[in-house]
């Protein structure tokens, strides 16, 4: 295939105006190997690499905790359809029989045309901190436990990519220790002031759940996990960008706060391309309405928009389109370790492409 006169996105962040090669699913730099001359006009429009959300647990009305393969395959349709080629689809805190079959579930899954790439598992709790729970149940809560971890590791196939653990919990460390060259460890839904998280991320761990969200706030005397990572070079934050869990000045900040470690997410929830209405959150009822979603007591729960939304909302917030794409692209592969995969548009990757034009709006998918 060839994409013809398009506006390339480039790894250095710049853009270049040439034809993009794609040979039996990866990217060619020598046309002459091409077999399939297929042409694709994308003159005037950015061809960019497909977008990478690794904080998700679902939409279209299912959930990757429902264990549903079927529901999945639906939320991986919907996802592909608005740009998203790779996907982790992400864990609630719930009982521990549940986590084990839904794990369980995903040990022989295989992908298919026309649905987001599963890149692996994120595991949003059990190891969570009861004070910042957000919209998971605190009865399922769990203190860190290595050898359940890798119990559901090893029933999924060794897919989890990320697991968030609160560092305030006991034998939070010696999880972090144990673990770290296993999977991303994460931090989040936690109290942990300063010097906890600076010794959690010291140990180990590289990653922050939802920036802002479910962490204690950026204080001039305290702060908090926010500071310790931002002055943690190998540490790279999640963000969710769908104008309502963050202010647009906030996320300005955080690009400021973690230059070239923001990675964009959705966080989204079941009801992300539905009517607003009410709708299950890990066994909790959400309702949804103008795209809050909310528990009973009024915690925000889960998002309902999708990644390509929360990239176009950052840039509406002001934040230049080329840091926009790269935190929806590269920094989550280099964040999770499949950047020698997907994330950029480099011979020898996946081409997954996706085709936009100069107002961000989605034109073509190509995977």
């Amino acid at each position: 295939m060839i994409i013809k006169n398009g506006i390339v996105f480039q790894e250095d962040g710049s853009f270049l105006k040439k034809d993009l090669y794609i040979e039996k699913g990866r990217i060619i730099e020598d046309p002459v190997q091409l077999t399939d001359t297929c042409e694709v006009d994308a003159s005037g429009l950015y061809v960019l690499p497909g977008l990478i959300d690794i904080h998700s647990h679902g939409a279209m009305g299912y959930d990757f905790s429902d264990g549903n393969t079927e529901g999945l395959k639906k939320i991986l349709r919907y996802e592909y359809a608005h740009g998203i080629t790779s996907y982790c689809p992400t864990s609630m805190t719930i009982e521990k029989e549940k986590l084990q079959e839904i794990f369980s579930s995903m040990e022989n899954w295989q992908d298919e045309r026309g649905m987001s790439h599963v890149a692996g598992i994120n595991m949003e709790g059990p190891f969570l901190d009861e004070s910042k729970k957000g919209a998971h149940r605190r009865e399922c809560i769990l203190p860190p436990d290595v050898d359940f971890f890798r119990e559901l590791n090893k029933s999924c196939g060794n897919r989890i990519r990320l697991v968030t653990l609160a560092p305030d919990t006991e034998n939070a460390m010696e999880f972090i220790r144990e673990l770290k060259d296993e999977t991303v460890i994460s931090l989040g839904h936690t109290a942990a002031n300063y010097d906890t998280a600076r010794e959690a991320l010291r140990q180990g761990a590289c990653h922050v759940t939802h920036l802002y969200n479910a962490m204690m706030p950026l204080g001039h005397r305290a702060p908090g996990l926010i500071g310790a990572a931002s002055e943690d070079d190998n540490c790279v934050a999640e963000l969710i960008c769908d104008g309502i869990h963050i202010h647009e000045s906030m996320v300005r900040a955080a690009f400021r706060l973690f230059p070239g470690r923001i990675a964009l997410i959705s966080d989204s929830m079941r009801a992300t391309g539905m009517e607003n209405g009410s709708y299950d959150l890990g066994g909790q009822r959400v309702t949804v309405n103008g795209g809050l979603a909310t528990l009973e007591d009024g915690t925000i729960a889960g998002s309902a928009t999708n990644l390509f939304d929360g990239m176009r909302n950052a840039v509406s917030f002001g934040i230049p389109l080329e840091d926009a794409i790269t935190a929806a692209t590269m920094v989550p592969a280099k964040s999770i370790g499949i950047f020698d995969d997907v994330g950029s548009l480099t011979p020898g990757k996946r081409g997954d492409v996706i085709l936009v034009d100069k107002d961000l709006n989605l034109v073509k998918v190509i995977s």
